[in-house]
């Protein structure tokens, strides 16, 4: 397990699948995670979707859980892994809607990058983000994260085309500045 202020990162369990198939199926994490139609996922699906954590190689999920409260509020983990060039892209929801906009977003972003940078030899970690999701930028800019690019009309969400955001965090400036800004 990893543990920060507020959040516990650990393993996926059986009885998170019912929870996160209804914070899959809530508007405002479907419309946030993916480019694609913003459609409703069923329990099966979910069920799959565990049960292929199994398999996968290069990625890796962790459950976020609320470290006071002991209960699953949403996910985060390395959706692809570059050991080639160097590269972990990483994506979070937080589904339980009384836990989004307090700090634990944040939390779980802060410890998933200090996971990376300490267990994994890679030299970038980097996201994409919708233009209209502007709690999720700001959260990643306290991660440390900086705008590396914008993908115009990329998607359309909400009745109009919207922007997609790239953001990255590199190795030197983690271990740099980031981490000395943390420490005063």
């Amino acid at each position: 397990m990893l543990i920060g202020e507020k959040v516990r990162l650990r393993g996926y369990k059986e009885e998170d699948i019912q929870l996160a198939y209804e914070y899959m199926n809530d508007p405002e994490v479907i419309l946030n995670l993916s480019t694609g139609v913003p459609y409703p996922v069923t329990l099966e699906m979910e069920k799959q979707w565990f049960e292929s954590q199994k398999e996968m190689k290069n990625t890796y999920n962790f459950a976020i859980e609320a470290l006071e409260e002991g209960i699953y509020i949403g996910g985060c983990g390395i959706n692809t892994l570059d050991l080639k060039n160097g590269v972990a892209i990483v994506g979070i929801f937080i589904g339980h809607e009384e836990y989004r906009g307090k700090g634990y977003g944040t939390d779980a972003m802060k410890v998933l990058i200090d996971f990376i940078f300490n267990q994994i030899n890679v030299n970038k970690v980097q996201l994409n983000v919708f233009g209209f999701n502007e709690r999720a930028i700001k959260s990643y800019k306290k991660s440390g994260f900086v705008e590396e690019g914008r993908i115009r009309q990329r998607l359309f969400r909400n009745g109009k085309y919207q922007d997609q955001i790239v953001m990255g965090i590199l190795r030197d400036e983690y271990f740099g500045k980031y981490i000395k800004a943390m420490k005063s």
